[in-house]
């Protein structure tokens, strides 16, 4: 069978990164047959004209409005040709050389439904890019051991640890940043829910794909830099990734376990506010608003 990947790209007045992944798809994309789409989500005809400039032979789709990060992946998908997988990617990815088919390869060879890149920074140091699923347990041990200190001791969400990223690791969920899914696992669990307007959206959609038994899988051989945006810093971005933590979780558990899981975050939310942590004592006041926690698909607020 003829591989055919449809690259697909969500933009949102991202022309200062942008270029670097154009730049990169060609080497990355080697020996493949592929197209690329581009949903924008800007609402923006100056922007707009800009992108077509920029990517003169992609296929454009014009949101209207900032729909979120899920509706443009599903809007993107749908307006791309015929494709056997399909490759995600933010714009502030640069794809290594051969990433592409080293990608396609672990997916074809392991049967998963997705594969992902060794993710790095600019500087060359790897991004702990795998995660554990939610649970009260992890939490906990995030909030009182710390992310890093509970991932290294396999009681936290994260994945840390050398081995994990050197060979063909299997997590529950992966960074959305680049992800290679195949047309069955697109066909079976797809689209992306675009309830989760921006994070836990790829979450969503991997543990669901994992639930149908089609694994996340890295490829270490495939690189790719993530330029990595703002959330940790940005009290706006890190109080809607937590609300959406909580949101993933009630979708799963029952009412008991989502209050234990709420409290569980909202400790580990007060030890960082309490140390100066501008971003979690806005998540802080978010978690302890009811209204903040009903399903909330526009865009945050400021």
């Amino acid at each position: 069978m003829r591989e055919n990947v449809a690259v697909v790209v969500v933009t949102y007045h991202s022309d200062q990164v942008l270029p670097g992944l154009l730049d990169s798809l060609e080497p990355a994309m080697a020996g493949l047959s592929w197209q690329l789409t581009i949903a924008d989500n800007s609402a923006d005809p100056g922007a707009l004209a800009a992108l077509r400039r920029m990517a003169p032979t992609a296929r454009i789709v014009d949101l209207g409005r900032n729909a979120g990060y899920a509706a443009g992946i599903n809007a993107a998908v749908a307006a791309s040709g015929a494709y056997t997988a399909i490759l995600v990617l933010n714009p502030d990815i640069r794809l290594a050389p051969r990433c592409g088919p080293e990608l396609l390869a672990v997916l074809r060879r392991t049967g998963a439904g997705i594969a992902v890149p060794r993710l790095e920074r600019a500087d060359g140091s790897a991004i702990a890019s795998l995660r554990r699923e939610p649970t009260l347990l992890r939490a906990l041990g995030d909030a009182v051991l710390g992310g890093h200190r509970a991932g290294r001791l396999a009681v936290g969400e994260l994945v840390l640890g050398d081995e994990a990223y050197r060979s063909e690791s299997r997590a529950d969920w992966a960074s959305g940043a680049a992800m290679l899914i195949s047309a069955e696992c697109w066909r079976r669990c797809g689209p992306w829910d675009e309830t989760f307007f921006l994070y836990a959206e790829e979450t969503e959609f991997a543990l669901r794909a994992r639930d149908a038994g089609l694994a996340t899988v890295l490829a270490p051989a495939a690189r790719a830099v993530h330029l990595e945006g703002e959330s940790k810093r940005s009290p706006r971005l890190w109080t809607l990734l937590t609300l959406n933590r909580i949101r993933l979780y009630r979708r799963r558990h029952r009412l008991g376990a989502v209050l234990a899981y709420w409290a569980a975050v909202l400790l580990r939310e007060a030890i960082r506010a309490a140390r100066g942590n501008p971003a979690s004592r806005a998540a802080v006041a978010a978690l302890l608003r009811p209204s903040r926690l009903r399903e909330a698909p526009g865009p945050p607020a400021g």
